[in-house]
């Protein structure tokens, strides 16, 4: 797959969209336009969700980028269903699928009187558009460009139709939002050099897998990972300048599309592991090639685990899905397994989608990127697929409020008692995510109440109980227990977080609150049933940062970490290491986790291939630990230090601390070792003290020069004492070191040491 162009050609994308969305925008908003006369409702959504995204400026760039990407979805979806012929007669895509310069098949086919009539047109409300693309063809109807606006027309009628297939990709007009698609529809879609005909040429069949029998979706994931890296770069270098991270930062700065073969090391020992426990004589681990045999030292006879019956009950969460690269090959290795359980291939993907596959996202845009590649995945495998009407399990997790009122209707309407913050749990759905666990009470009204509209009372707001039913969707995702976890987190420090979002990370992750990924990595042993298996890609700095020390607590003495990589620097480009593992719900004490090192030496500061570490995971003999995590306990502050040989790991349970004997301390340091530091041998020995024993007494000598240590190469007996300090007065120049604006570029500790006797290394 040519990544290069795939990311030359969705980072134009952007830019083309927005300006042509933007130019239909501000022809909408002038005065008595033809849109706001057309269809005033539209127009009305159009400005309320303006004034909804700030109004103004502001409003109206949220609006461009929003509609800009949902037609970018559109464009990209149809040409992946063409190339796959899907769509029966191609809709963005000439009738040989790569031609550049050849007119959409559905075009070419409309101007020789040919119309999908039995499907397409067949629509209510297509038939009029049918008869105005026949009026612009023939002539009949004038228009500046009536090729162009007979395939605007076209392009419309195919978003309607393939709406009862596809509702995430393509919106109803029944819904505002879907009705607003249209009215900013980029024009000149047939130009030289447009994204649409881009997208011929860089979408090629080969890339969009119809080689493969289950094609390649994964070209969805890296469009989307490069449409959006402009924006990324943008609140990446707000971050720079303090800007902090609210609902329209968060998507672009935490996305990271995942390696291929660490999604298969995660879905793997998360998914097939649980099957595999259950299902002893299967034999599909032989063609896992990422798959860890669990180690068999020190394992107990009776292994405590989640008994797996059957494959629909193997459900798999992914709690920030993004395009859905976890959960398309989590589809993959689930049809290998209805399959050796013997179930009728057509019926699989309707099962997998139905029973096992379940997402969370925030960003819109992205979750319907995950329902269409599932969807995909589950048409390549079965024909007949779009006749089932079987959506995939993708929930976005959505902002959602009430006023005061709308509440005491709510508590009237399900004949319950809930206050205010309960039914606004999701106010702040697109800043919290999946993060939030709902409160009990509307867990039970939401397994309560009946998920369509029968026997509810007609009576009330429809709007409202549309938007209560939101709600229930919501938290049913939320408050269910999964076999399986597996996830990208996002990641993002603290200190880049919105006053708000560090607050709630604050209030309800608090071992994990310094990074979003640890928050999330607690939220996983939530959703997690227990002894299921949850399985993540994050950084390394929990591993041993005293600030994530009550997290690693949590792990290390709830949980069982069966395998880990250290994987080094490489794996998203120039980043400062990645580490993936498997964790599973329960502590399983005297069994030992896997540890892989997947670099050489002790220190990762080469920045490797993906494919090199791959490559380092495949040697199956490189760099492999055996140990019990138990044996971190008996560490201060609880690090993973699964590098550790045993005799020394003994050593902390055995021998005394060096806390014991004396209390190390930081030395001198001066900030400007070139200032203030000199070799022995250049200074006047008549301005050097040697026997200074304390502050008081180097004061009284009223020598400029003192001995210190800074280390150096290896001596046998005695040696390193090579270099003097400048510590005149106590120290009064290097204590009183400032940079340009007048900061104090040093801070001298722990001076009650300093001239007494001690070890330094």
């Amino acid at each position: 797959m040519n990544t290069s162009k795939l990311q030359a050609f969705a980072t134009d994308a952007r830019r083309q969209l927005m300006n042509a969305v933007q130019a239909r925008l501000d022809a909408a908003l002038v005065p008595n336009s033809d849109a706001q006369v057309d269809d005033p409702r539209a127009f009305d959504f159009l400005q309320h969700e303006i004034e909804r995204a700030g109004g103004g400026e502001e409003g109206r760039r949220h609006v461009v980028e929003r509609y800009a990407y949902r037609w970018f979805n559109r464009i990209i979806a149809f040409r992946y269903m063409d190339v796959h012929g899907f769509t029966g007669t191609p809709v963005v895509s000439p009738a040989g699928l790569t031609s550049m310069n050849g007119l959409p098949e559905v075009l070419a086919a409309a101007k020789r009187g040919e119309y999908d009539d039995s499907t397409v047109f067949s629509l209510r409300g297509n038939d009029k558009a049918k008869e105005r693309i026949e009026g612009l063809l023939s002539g009949s109807i004038m228009a500046d460009d009536p090729q162009g606006r007979a395939y605007g027309l076209l392009l419309q009628s195919e978003c309607r139709f393939w709406n009862r297939n596809l509702p995430f990709m393509f919106e109803s007009v029944v819904h505002e939002s879907g009705r607003v698609d249209e009215l900013l529809m980029p024009a000149d879609l047939l130009a030289e050099g447009s994204v649409l005909r881009n997208a011929v040429e860089a979408m090629t069949p080969e890339d969009c897998g119809v080689d493969d029998p289950s094609g390649n979706v994964e070209i969805i994931g890296w469009l989307y990972q490069y449409y959006i890296s402009e924006r990324k770069n943008e609140v990446m270098d707000g971050f720079k300048k303090n800007h902090k991270a609210g609902a329209d930062e968060i998507p672009a700065a935490t996305q990271l599309f995942t390696p291929d073969w660490i999604v298969r090391y995660l879905v793997q020992n998360t998914v097939g592991r649980l099957w595999m426990q259950s299902h002893p004589d299967s034999q599909l681990y032989k063609n896992w090639d990422y798959y860890i045999q669990p180690s068999e030292d020190g394992s107990t006879e009776n292994e405590d685990i989640l008994n797996i019956q059957t494959p629909e009950e193997l459900t798999v969460c992914d709690p920030a899905c993004g395009s859905g690269h976890m959960l398309t090959y989590a589809f993959d290795l689930l049809y290998e397994i209805y399959e050796e359980e013997g179930y009728a291939s057509s019926d699989i993907p309707r099962l997998i989608l139905k029973h096992n596959l379940y997402g969370m996202e925030i960003d819109e845009r992205a979750a319907s990127l995950a329902a269409f590649a599932l969807t995909m995945k589950a048409r390549s495998r079965s024909r007949r697929f779009f006749k089932k009407q079987v959506e995939p399990n993708i929930q976005r997790i959505a902002p959602i409020s009430f006023e005061e009122g709308d509440v005491a209707d709510l508590n009237d309407l399900y004949q319950v008692d809930l206050d205010f913050t309960v039914w606004n749990t999701y106010a702040k759905a697109d800043v919290y995510g999946s993060l939030i666990q709902p409160p009990q009470e509307l867990v039970e009204l939401a397994a309560s109440s009946p998920e369509s509209e029968d026997g509810i009372d007609t009576l009330f707001d429809p709007l409202l109980r549309e938007h209560a039913e939101d709600v229930f969707t919501q938290t049913r995702y939320l408050a269910r227990k999964y076999a399986a976890v597996v996830a990208n987190p996002p990641y993002m420090g603290a200190k880049n977080m919105s006053g708000e979002l560090k607050q709630f990370v604050q209030d309800h992750y608090e071992d994990g609150k310094a990074d979003l990924m640890t928050a999330f990595m607690l939220r996983a042993i939530c959703f997690i049933r227990r002894c299921g298996f949850w399985g993540m890609i994050n950084l390394p700095s929990w591993l041993s940062l005293s600030s994530f020390e009550k997290l690693r607590n949590i792990l290390l003495r709830q949980q069982y970490i069966a395998s880990f990589l250290d994987l080094g620097r490489g794996i998203f480009g120039t980043d400062f290491g990645s580490v993936a593992f498997i964790v599973q719900g329960t502590l399983s004490k005297g069994r030992k986790g896997i540890y892989r090192r997947l670099y050489k030496g002790t220190i990762l500061s080469e920045i490797r291939s993906v494919h090199a570490i791959e490559k380092l995971f495949l040697d199956k003999k490189f760099n492999v630990y055996k140990i019990d995590q138990e044996a971190f306990n008996s560490i201060p502050g609880l690090p993973i230090a699964y590098w550790i040989p045993e005799e020394q790991l003994s050593l902390f349970e055995n021998a005394k601390m060096l806390s014991y004997f004396a209390k190390p301390k930081q030395g001198l340091a001066t900030a400007d070792n070139n200032r203030f530091l000199r070799n022995w041998y250049e200074i006047d020995h008549a301005n050097f003290c040697v026997s200074a024993t304390s502050m008081q007494t180097a004061l009284s000598s009223g020598c400029k020069w003192f001995p210190t240590q800074k280390g150096g190469n290896f001596r046998r007996w005695y040696g390193n004492h090579e270099f003097v300090v400048n510590w005149f007065n106590n120290g009064f120049e290097i204590c009183n070191f400032t940079n340009a604006s007048g900061k104090l570029k040093s801070r001298p500790q722990n001076l009650d040491c300093l001239f007494i006797p001690g070890i330094t290394w």
